[in-house]
């Protein structure tokens, strides 16, 4: 199988091209990891590479329960052990760095406003420990304020070196904060983080590669839902984006719908560096994108939350265990 031969992907000889894909668990109550995280990943240290679950890179960044920072020294210390269990077993790991920014609530912030872009309420909803809850309309963030996140990142991504990371991805896709920076219903602003758009991005890349470690960075321009869906007009920004980058490896959340060969393909064509798809693959369509060229790797989350040993399935050809929703996420999570 293409998908099982070994990979150079972002600088790094990979055994394998199968990925576990960054999977929030909300199973670290306080925000510290231990020996829960340093055995959860052990067990999936068959796939090639591991991308952690996402992270706080501040407190200020934090927007959901129980999930892990890399922003403090004790965070530092807690990681140490899942780095050391996964580089024993032959894998690779990454930390994905996290900020929810407008799309947080005042639960998480001592009943302050969170604060994004611009002032203009995203819609969603938020988890909470007790009960999901709305958005609330956020502070539109000062440049000050944006500085110190570029700073937070770099701080972050100097913490994830010293605990052992093989490098650092960076989560702008979804509803979060540098994704808001990147949408034009979002970002209102006017100023130069609004006349470019991805500027908040490309400052974050740059302070993170100055920490010394690898670079990924996650996209998801198939986005649906809200004020965040992804239309043409804006894909085609996230085209001008993707040429541009120069990062270790492209991360890329495909559409809901399944597997899309062909708009993977058109990122291929774009981006210079390493490719990872994902949302929605099994074995035979993940070696089949491998097969094609269109990939280098495919990450796979629901799949690996169910079977530890996904690898080894896929390389004997055995049924697949199939993933619970009621066990996604931990009891806060779920109230």
């Amino acid at each position: 199988m293409s998908l099982l031969t070994p990979a150079d992907l972002g600088g790094w000889r990979l055994p394998n091209r199968v990925v576990l894909a960054p999977t929030t668990r909300a199973r670290v109550p306080g925000g510290v990891p231990g020996e829960p995280q340093a055995a959860y990943y052990a067990q999936r240290a068959g796939a090639g590479l591991i991308v952690t679950e996402g992270t706080w890179v501040s407190e200020r960044a934090i927007g959901f329960p129980d999930v892990p920072g890399v922003y403090a020294e004790d965070q530092v210390a807690g990681w140490r052990p899942v780095t050391d269990a996964v580089h024993a077993l032959g894998a690779r790991i990454v930390v994905q760095l996290w900020h929810t920014g407008a799309v947080s609530h005042p639960y998480f912030l001592g009943g302050a406003r969170p604060a994004g872009p611009s002032a203009v309420n995203p819609g969603e909803s938020v988890h909470t420990a007790s009960g999901r809850r709305p958005t609330v309309t956020p502070r539109e963030m000062s440049v000050a304020e944006i500085r110190a996140v570029v700073e937070d990142y770099g701080a972050a991504a100097e913490n994830a070196r010293r605990a052992g990371f093989d490098g650092v991805e960076v989560a702008a896709n979804g509803v979060y904060l540098l994704a808001q920076f990147l949408h034009p219903r979002l970002n209102r602003r006017t100023d130069a983080y609004g006349r470019c758009r991805r500027k908040l991005l490309l400052e974050v890349i740059d302070v993170v590669s100055a920490a010394g470690t690898a670079v990924g960075v996650r996209l998801s321009p198939w986005w649906t839902g809200g004020l965040f869906t992804v239309d043409e007009s804006l894909r085609a920004e996230y085209d001008e984006l993707v040429a541009g980058l120069d990062v270790a490896y492209l991360h890329l959340r495909g559409p809901d719908a399944g597997p899309d060969l062909g708009g993977f393909a058109r990122y291929r064509r774009l981006f210079g560096g390493s490719l990872i798809v994902n949302n929605g693959f099994d074995r035979e369509s993940g070696n089949a994108v491998v097969e094609a060229g269109i990939a280098d790797a495919v990450s796979f989350s629901r799949h690996f939350v169910a079977n530890p040993d996904l690898v080894t399935r896929f390389a004997l050809g055995l049924p697949l265990e199939t993933a619970d929703p009621a066990t996604y996420y931990g009891v806060a999570a779920m109230s």
